[in-house]
């Protein structure tokens, strides 16, 4: 079996394949993956990372496979005072996709709920999901360990 021992937070050129994977599905370390294109191979890196998209995994026998965030069910929040809103998820420590005009983030009945009350309008969405990264420019975070 193919293996790839290495990742970059882009690509190097053209990439022989591309693998589509959620949010969730990018955070890895070890896992038997199967490309777009059908092929299967071992990604085994030293430590957990957390795929972005438009990166790349180094096969190694040198080809690229570039990582693509897949389509997921998502909610979409807009309303009169963004910033607050975000402010709100951020406090929460909810994974969400800044963009100028809306914030995107999984699907949680309790957050959606809390939102809501606070006058955002929450849509139903299946877009690909690529949330900010964690202060300090490391990726995710998973507490308030920074």
């Amino acid at each position: 079996m193919l293996t790839a021992s290495h990742y970059h937070n882009h690509t190097h050129g053209t990439p022989a394949d591309r693998i589509s994977l959620s949010y969730e599905s990018r955070f890895l370390r070890r896992r038997v993956l199967t490309t777009d294109g059908g092929l299967e191979f071992l990604l085994d890196l030293e430590q957990t990372t957390s795929l972005d998209h438009g990166g790349a995994i180094k096969l190694d026998d040198g080809r690229e496979v570039e990582v693509v965030a897949a389509p997921e069910p998502l909610l979409e929040i807009t309303g009169e005072n963004l910033v607050r809103l975000a402010w709100h998820i951020g406090n929460r420590h909810t994974p969400c996709q800044v963009e100028a005009t809306r914030l995107l983030i999984q699907p949680d009945h309790v957050i959606r709920d809390m939102l809501g009350k606070l006058g955002a309008t929450v849509t139903e969405r299946v877009e690909p999901f690529t949330p900010e990264g964690g202060a300090y420019g490391h990726g995710r975070t998973h507490s308030h360990a920074h």
